[in-house]
């Protein structure tokens, strides 16, 4: 098999997978539906798999079927925010009739500040050429788990297709990059790997059948979780905190 690497790295993404109603949640990494997602956005591939823009492109079982696997450079931050919003449909309105709208709904809604993620999906090396080459030049823009978050560095890794390669080593072999001249890991990195069905893991229900919006269904895999420490030849300074540290 072959890897494809991405960096999810921003001043605030959210991956929600449990978000209901007034409180919207984001779980402590990137969910499997939310970068399938970005992938979508990418490549321009409309919701509803039954319409002729989507040939040509991977169906949505196609990237489903990737394995993924997370790397937390940075965990970032919870917070919150507090946010109202008008001429809500009511929970109670039925299909087909005029929809009962809400003067104001207040949510409230989570998300991970000054996250960085590395994201490896394993599968077909032709499937992850053409994803490489969306990320290089997406269709749409692309943000990290809701619209209003967009990411502080592109999100496609240079060299990021490893022609043959395994998650576990693909994130492994990938450098930790400083952000100031005193920066350090402050513990080992945490590593969510997607695993077999019949192995011991947490479930997740994040693994997306139907994007349309009236259609949502979402299937289950399980990961697993385990710590790396990064060796002393994999941390990296990043090229402003070269610069400053020069002057």
């Amino acid at each position: 098999m072959s890897v494809l690497l991405i960096r999810l790295a921003g001043p605030m993404q959210a991956w929600g997978t449990q978000s209901r109603f007034s409180v919207r949640d984001t779980g402590l990494e990137p969910s499997k539906s939310g970068v399938i997602g970005l992938l979508c956005a990418a490549l321009g591939k409309p919701r509803d798999e039954s319409v002729s823009e989507n040939e040509g492109l991977p169906s949505l079982a196609d990237l489903a079927a990737l394995k993924m696997a997370v790397r937390v450079d940075r965990p970032g931050t919870m917070a919150a925010d507090y946010h109202t919003a008008q001429n809500v449909i009511r929970a109670s309105s039925v299909p087909g009739r005029k929809p009962k709208l809400k003067d104001c709904e207040p949510s409230t809604r989570y998300y991970l500040a000054d996250a960085d993620f590395l994201v490896g999906l394993e599968g077909p090396l032709d499937l992850l050429r053409q994803l490489d080459a969306a990320l290089a030049d997406p269709v749409w823009p692309l943000y990290l788990g809701r619209k209003a978050f967009v990411p502080s560095t592109p999100v496609r890794v240079p060299d990021g297709l490893l022609p043959d390669g395994t998650l576990p080593d693909a994130l492994k072999d990938t450098h930790w990059q400083k952000r100031t001249s005193r920066d350090e890991p402050d513990q080992p990195l945490r590593i969510v790997e997607e695993v077999e069905s019949d192995a011991r893991g947490d479930v997740r229900k994040d693994v997306p059948f139907n994007f349309v919006s009236t259609q949502r269904s979402f299937g289950t895999r399980q990961v697993r979780d385990h710590f790396w420490d990064v060796p002393e030849n994999l941390i990296q300074e990043s090229p402003l905190c070269t610069s400053l540290s020069s002057r």
